[in-house]
């Protein structure tokens, strides 16, 4: 790939991998970011095993976790009304799961990305037919500009699912897994960030009437807490310090038939948006940063390269999209049905944990281009 020109459009978690993956390899490559910062809003994510090997690969972290990074020993799931544990499940085989601020693993790829050469051009809306490059990458997310020129207009449908997202200052006692605590049509996951420093909580609730397709609207922090009150335990007192809350309605878009066209292709969320339910959204973008750009490194043609890249990642995130949608559900029944799931999961949470190994065991930097 020495000397080809790619151009990145949007510099998230999955732009800015695909800049430093391409620029790696030989690329010559700048990357498109409308903020006039890098820096990546929001609040905390995930960063599985499989999303790990990624970042290790591009030299973004070494074999050690992040200074920033909170090390998960795994998840328990918690009554609502009491914060009572029903159910631990392990952190997965493949090993534990990262908690990071956005910001935090937005950095250590833009480092790498910036010590493998990659040009940033910040503060400037990147449109179809404004960029000159022999590839354009398109990583400008779920809301992006340029998907509808590759596969048409989607159709977002509200789930009737309206998720609120806070970070709080913290100084109590660090917990070492993250909280799954479920209540009727509503659930809170929480978890540390930054050495314990903040906690991280995500408030889920279900709600008909509001359709508002944003995911950065200012919340009422008094709503929030009226809302979740019935909530006890430990996420209790985390709800009764937020100060600061943003809200957004969730909407299900469906996978992408078409994901490139000449020489533009989606990646992350311009391809498959995600509900947030399995926290794998970051980790499928890195995935298909390193897939893409390697597929393009091991092919003699373009259109066969992305061809490969389709293939090798379809089937894989429509699963991990499968998943997501059936965990909203299962973490909101009510009374009776909630006693049942507790008892399924205090019985089965090591089953629970091994079901899911196919998600944490993949290692995209091993995968033989084309398979999935």
């Amino acid at each position: 790939m020495t000397g080809m020109t790619v151009a990145v459009i949007g510099g998230g978690i999955g732009g800015t991998a695909a800049a430093c993956a391409f620029a790696q390899r030989g690329a010559d490559v700048t990357l498109y970011e409308q903020a006039p910062a890098m820096t990546e809003v929001g609040a905390g994510l995930q960063v599985s095993a499989n999303g790990q090997k990624v970042l290790r690969a591009l030299g973004a972290v070494g074999d050690t976790p992040p200074a920033l990074a909170s090390v998960s020993k795994g998840t328990v799931f918690r009554d609502g009304a009491k914060g009572r544990a029903v159910a631990k499940i392990p952190s997965p085989a493949a090993g534990p799961t990262w908690y990071m601020h956005r910001a935090d693993a937005l950095t250590v790829l833009v480092n790498a990305a910036q010590g493998a050469g990659v040009k940033f051009v910040l503060g400037r809306m990147a449109t179809p037919g404004t960029v000159d490059a022999e590839l354009v990458v398109a990583a400008d997310g779920a809301h992006s500009l340029w998907r509808s020129g590759i596969d048409g207009p989607d159709s977002p449908r509200f789930t009737g699912h309206v998720a609120w997202r806070a970070l709080v200052p913290w100084s109590g006692d660090v917990p070492t897994m993250a909280s799954l605590t479920m209540g009727r049509k509503a659930h809170i996951v929480s978890y540390p960030l930054r050495a314990g420093s903040l906690m991280n909580i995500v408030c889920v609730e279900e709600r008909t009437g509001w359709t508002q397709d944003s995911w950065s609207q200012t919340g009422d922090t008094s709503q929030l807490q009226h809302r979740f009150a019935d909530f006890g335990g430990n996420v209790g007192e985390i709800l009764a310090r937020v100060s600061k809350v943003h809200t957004w309605a969730l909407h299900a878009r469906p996978v992408a038939q078409t994901w490139f066209k000449g020489n533009t292709v989606l990646l992350g969320d311009c391809a498959h948006p995600m509900l947030p339910f399995m926290a794998q959204g970051a980790c499928m973008a890195l995935e298909d940063a390193w897939v893409l750009a390697d597929a393009v490194s091991a092919s003699d043609t373009l259109e066969r390269a992305l061809a490969t890249y389709v293939e090798g990642r379809r089937h894989r995130v429509s699963r991990v999209i499968g998943l997501a949608g059936g965990n909203a559900r299962r973490f909101h029944f009510g009374k009776p049905l909630a006693w049942g799931a507790q008892l399924v999961l205090a019985a089965g949470a090591g089953m629970l944990a091994r079901r899911l190994d196919w998600v944490y065991d993949y290692d995209a930097t091993q995968v033989v281009s084309g398979s999935g």
